[in-house]
C-alpha cells in the first residue's frame, strides 16, 4: 500500500495550475482578488501553494477563467486532497514552512542529503533528538522540547513504514565527533547509523576532503513519482526555508550533491569510521 502523500504536493498542483488558467483566461490576480473578494496577497498565496481554498472560492475562480467541467472535477479533487490534514496536526500548531516540508518528505520516492553538523532528523535516536533540540533552543520549555521529539519519531515511522522512499544521507566527519548529550547517547545514536534499514545509504565526507560544495551548507534533494510532481531542493538557514524548483537550480544542486558524493568514503569504509567513533565514546562512559 503506498503512504499517504499529504497535502503539500495537491496544493502545490493547484496552485500551478490555477495560475495557468488564470494567465490563459488574461485574468489579473486583481481580477481573481475582485471575484473571492479578498487580498491580492491571498490569490498569491494560493497560486504559491502556500494556502488552501475553499469549494466555494475555486469555483468562483474556475466560473471567472471559463475553465470546462473535465478539468473542474480534477481541480476540485486536488483541492480535497490539498485540504486534508497532515498527520503532523494531531501535534497541534506546526509552522507551514515546517509543515510543508514534511508533506514533501512524506510524499517523496528519493531522498538525497547533505548534512554537515548533525546527523540528519530521519536518523536520529530518541535521546540524541531530545539533546539536540534542548541545545538549539535553550529557552524552550521542556514540554515543547518532548513535542518535537514525538513529531521527529513518528516522522521516521511515517517515512519508513509502507513504501519507504530510497535514502541517501551523506554527513560531514564532524558530525561524527561533534558531542550531543553525553558519551552514551552519541554511542548509542551512531551505532544506530550502523543498523538502518537496506534503503538507507549513509556515507562520511572525511576530513582530509574538505574541498566540495557541501562547506556551502546542507542540502536536500526530493525526488518524486513522475506524474507526481518534478523535484524539488530544499536550503535551510537563519535566513529562512528556500525550495527550489527551476531547471537550473535543480541542475546546481544536483551536481553539488554529485561532488560531495565523489568526496565521500565508501559506505563500507564510512561503516569502519563510524564504527570506530562508536568504540571511542563508549571508551569515554
Amino acid at each position: 500500500m503506498p503512504r499517504p502523500i499529504g497535502p503539500t504536493i495537491p496544493r502545490w498542483q493547484l496552485g500551478e495550475q490555477m495560475s495557468q488558467l488564470r494567465g490563459a483566461a488574461r485574468k489579473s490576480q486583481q481580477d481573481a482578488s475582485g471575484r473571492l473578494g479578498c487580498s491580492v496577497s491571498k490569490i498569491q498565496k494560493i497560486e504559491g501553494g502556500e494556502v488552501g481554498m475553499k469549494q466555494a472560492e475555486l469555483e468562483a475562480l474556475l466560473e471567472l477563467y471559463g475553465v470546462p467541467e473535465p478539468l473542474r472535477v480534477q481541480l476540485l479533487e486536488l483541492r480535497r486532497l490539498g485540504a486534508q490534514r497532515g498527520w503532523w496536526s494531531k501535534y497541534g500548531a506546526v509552522s507551514a514552512p515546517f509543515a510543508t516540508f514534511l508533506g514533501l518528505e512524506s510524499a517523496a520516492t528519493k531522498i538525497r542529503i547533505f548534512e554537515p553538523l548533525m546527523v540528519h532528523g530521519l536518523l536520529q535516536t530518541k535521546e540524541y533528538a531530545h539533546a539536540l533540540t534542548e541545545a538549539n533552543h535553550p529557552a524552550m520549555p521542556d514540554t515543547e522540547i518532548d513535542r518535537q521529539v514525538q513529531i521527529r519519531l513518528e516522522r521516521q515511522e511515517r517515512v519508513f513504514d509502507e513504501d519507504p522512499p530510497e535514502v541517501w544521507v551523506i554527513v560531514d566527519e564532524a558530525v561524527l565527533h561533534r558531542h550531543v548529550g553525553s558519551p552514551e547517547v552519541m554511542a548509542r545514536q551512531l551505532d544506530h547509523l550502523l543498523r538502518l534499514p537496506k534503503q538507507v545509504t549513509v556515507q562520511v565526507v572525511p576530513f582530509t576532503n574538505g574541498g566540495h560544495p557541501g562547506s556551502l551548507g546542507s542540502l536536500t534533494l526530493f525526488e518524486f513519482a513522475e506524474e507526481l510532481h518534478t523535484p524539488v531542493a530544499y536550503v535551510e538557514s537563519q535566513a529562512g526555508n528556500l525550495y527550489l524548483e527551476r531547471e537550473e537550480d535543480l541542475a546546481r544542486s544536483n551536481l553539488s550533491l554529485n561532488h560531495i558524493t565523489a568526496a565521500a568514503l565508501s559506505k563500507q569504509q564510512s561503516r569502519e569510521l563510524i564504527a570506530a567513533a562508536v568504540r571511542s565514546f563508549e571508551q569515554q562512559q
